[in-house]
């Protein structure tokens, strides 16, 4: 879609992007949801991408994943074996509800702010324990949890200016074992429901994300692994309010899913390799 109200795109801007930001202005990276729908209160886009940030980074500590790092280029890494999470990755890119033209363009850090319920970078962010460098507008950094950052439907804590820098996930994360579970009403259409659980070999912990199905993400953490009426009573205990509901799936449909899938979940995490 044109967007008729913009007069001009910042190709070129600083190191720290966040100084130059005026009212009107967006932060332009794939623009795949930007570009889709009207956007009468912008006026200027600032391009992110012209930054050059490496899109992945991966060492003994982790995987550092840039904000701008597409959806293809997520999907093409190959983890290291000793990441047993790593095929959530290859999870987390299939759930887009999209064509191969969008993973193209649409990056990583685009889908975690735009904050929608059934982004399943988000998912895949918060079920690996990830944390957020943000970039304020005075040039100073913070770093807030995966799980904090979205707080509703569209909505996060990031402020007017701020920029998403990048996605940090520290190899204990991808170290876990891990099982999941996604519900949509056709074989490629919007996420329902997306679960996520996480074991670490030689403990009984388990480690569940609630997604899709809820506002902002539900996560459930139990040190020793719970029984069948422990777990559904912990998704039980979610707010009435969290729950979401739109054309794909009412409140108690998605709670009856997440009720079902995390006990699948759980099985196969207590069955062991």
């Amino acid at each position: 879609m044109d967007l008729n109200t913009i007069t001009e795109v910042v190709r070129r801007p600083a190191d720290r992007p966040g100084a130059q930001w005026r009212p009107g202005d967006a932060w332009l990276a794939g623009g795949t949801w930007l570009f889709s729908a009207e956007q009468p209160r912008l006026r200027r886009l600032v391009d992110l991408t012209a930054l050059g940030w490496e899109p992945l980074v991966a060492d003994d500590t982790g995987l550092e994943i840039a904000a701008t790092c597409t959806i293809r280029e997520l999907y093409a890494f190959s983890p290291p074996a000793e990441w047993r999470a790593g095929p959530l990755f290859a999870a987390g890119c299939e759930a887009f509800l999209s064509s191969f033209k969008v993973w193209n363009a649409a990056t990583v850090g685009g889908n975690i702010c735009l904050s929608l319920p059934a982004g399943p970078m988000i998912t895949l962010a918060v079920a690996l324990e990830a944390r957020y460098e943000l970039w304020a507008r005075d040039g100073s950094v913070h770093v807030v949890d995966a799980l904090d950052f979205v707080t509703g439907d569209h909505r996060n804590v990031l402020a007017p200016g701020e920029v998403l820098r990048r996605i940090s996930i520290p190899a204990h994360a991808l170290r876990k074992r891990v099982a999941h579970r996604r519900f949509s009403l056709t074989r490629l259409g919007r996420s329902t429901v997306f679960l996520v659980g996480t074991h670490t070999p030689g403990s009984q912990d388990l480690l569940l994300t609630v997604t899709a199905g809820t506002t902002r993400p539900v996560r459930l953490a139990y040190h020793t692994l719970p029984d069948e009426r422990t777990l559904r009573q912990g998704i039980d205990a979610v707010p009435a309010e969290v729950w979401f509901e739109d054309p794909n799936g009412t409140r108690d449909h998605r709670r009856h899913l997440a009720r079902h899938f995390a006990e699948e979940i759980r099985r196969e995490l207590a069955a062991g390799d």
